[in-house]
């Protein structure tokens, strides 16, 4: 490393959710959506890439806006974003960009076909190819185009895609009108389609093109079950965010499950069919860690879509977190994962070192935005909104980003320094606060020491001294006082 790199691993100000990472030659490509910092709906920026030297994962620059959703023929003003992309070389050499439109909110993200766009290099201008379609030309919209992930399988395209509700799962559901409504109307489906087909206009989809990169040559089918109840999926159903790898023989289709929070991974020895589930690979609110429940998510916890890949001889996972109260503002993170020999993939904590390969080293000034845990012990789960009442998060205001609306008991932690001969400890902080920082290395641990907080209208430092043995720790800060606090920056003396 030629220097540090912490989560999140872009700039602060850049929000690149629903990231696909992919090694073309010697650099790793982040495609991803692009959300607005502080915006009001998802995906309102168009596609910009970053990329970094496989040997060196502190090295990302922006490539700049590879695409313009105004370039896409379909682009109008009920669909003017460009939902979570991925890119694939096709067998000419050239690369794919695989995407679709959507409205605000998502309104009639459901509705249209994949769109693709071409370009000669990876981070290249790349321009409006068409929409995948039949041999005919006819749109192809079999079940429901949404978050497509694609794969060159030894030649063959193989595109993955879909979503998944619980309507059909629900008692009676064929005679509830109500029901069907609802369906018809997200899906942009007709009551034929709904009911009169062998099987569910949802779930998670496999189709084929050809070398032409859009027309369909072999026709989608469902790869894991539509209905989930008695099968391994059950408790973590299929939601969105298909993604795919082969790793060696096996196939491992990577999403977010109904949770939506987390990413999980299914496995097979065949491209679209027999996968069973495998696991969790990481939760944004490490749900499920050591058995942590849902009521005691560390962070607010909302829409997550990533991928798994091998950079450099290490697997990784790149996964997004939430800011600024909503689903709106979601920042790339990514955890080092271990893939075992049975093929298994043991869920990871979230970090705020990542891609760093060791802990980040105790010395210096930190953002105190890189924290990987923030909670006030109730944090909410944010699907689709901004809330508006008040608890910790993520923020920023021109070029200041900071921790803000930090009240009583409010918990921040971050995961891990590398401690040698540290003696005091400091935090940058504003509000009209009054209390303690307390600091720990364990979450209800043993106070090493404490900030005095005081009202400030301006930024201002305190510090403490601190007892910490030399060696590897988390650093967790807990305000204790009244009202309410930002904080900026953390440092080590």
């Amino acid at each position: 490393m030629k220097q540090q790199v912490f989560n999140p691993f872009l700039p602060l100000y850049e929000c690149i959710p629903d990231g696909e990472p992919h090694v073309f030659g010697d650099r790793v490509y982040l495609f991803g959506s692009h959300d607005k910092e502080g915006g009001e709906t998802f995906c309102m920026l168009d596609y910009v890439v970053y990329s970094a030297p496989v040997e060196d994962l502190s090295d990302w620059r922006c490539e700049g806006t590879i695409y313009s959703a105004k370039q896409d023929p379909l682009y109008c003003d009920e669909r003017p974003y460009m939902y979570a992309p991925d890119v694939v070389r096709g067998n000419d050499g050239r690369y794919y960009l695989y995407y679709c439109l959507s409205g605000s909110f998502g309104h009639g993200g459901y509705h249209g076909p994949i769109s693709v766009a071409v370009c000669d290099t990876p981070a290249g201008k790349y321009e409006y190819l068409g929409v995948v379609r039949y041999p005919d030309g006819t749109p192809m919209k079999k079940y429901v185009c949404f978050d497509p992930g694609v794969i060159n399988d030894n030649g063959t395209i193989r595109i993955y895609y879909g979503t998944q509700y619980d309507y059909e799962e629900q008692p009676g559901f064929a005679e509830n009108e109500e029901k069907i409504q609802q369906e018809m109307q997200m899906f942009g489906k007709s009551r034929e389609e709904i009911l009169g087909t062998p099987d569910s206009v949802m779930g998670a989809v496999m189709a084929i093109v050809g070398d032409d990169m859009l027309t369909v040559t072999e026709e989608p089918r469902h790869i894991i079950p539509y209905r989930v109840k008695g099968t391994s999926f059950e408790a973590h159903p299929f939601f969105e965010a298909s993604s795919i790898r082969k790793i060696g023989d096996t196939y491992y289709f990577i999403y977010s499950s109904q949770q939506n929070h987390e990413l999980c991974y299914a496995t097979s020895r065949y491209p679209d069919r027999d996968f069973v589930f495998g696991g969790t690979i990481v939760s944004n609110g490490d749900v499920g860690m050591n058995g942590r429940s849902s009521a005691d998510r560390l962070n607010m916890t909302g829409t997550t879509h990533g991928s798994v890949e091998l950079i450099g001889g290490q697997w990784y996972v790149f996964y997004h977190r939430l800011t600024h109260k909503s689903d709106y503002s979601r920042q790339a993170c990514a955890e080092r994962i271990t893939i075992a020999e049975d093929g298994s993939i043991a869920q990871v904590e979230i970090t705020s070192c990542g891609l760093n390969g060791k802990p980040l080293e105790a010395k210096g000034s930190y953002p105190a935005v890189i924290a990987c845990n923030i909670t006030n012990g109730h944090m909410p789960h944010g699907s689709n909104s901004i809330y508006t009442d008040s608890f910790p998060n993520v923020n920023h205001d021109g070029n200041d980003r900071y921790i803000t609306e930090i009240c009583d008991g409010t918990l921040i932690g971050y995961k891990y320094f590398q401690f040698e001969d540290v003696r005091s400890i400091s935090a940058t902080f504003r509000g009209d606060a009054q209390g303690v920082l307390e600091i720990s290395t364990e979450i209800g641990g043993e106070k090493i020491g404490e900030i005095t907080i005081s009202p400030s209208e301006s930024w201002m430092d305190a510090d403490a001294s601190v007892s910490v043995e030399n060696g590897v720790h988390a650093l967790y800060l807990t305000f204790k006082g009244t009202g309410l606090m930002d904080l900026s920056a953390i440092a080590f003396m």
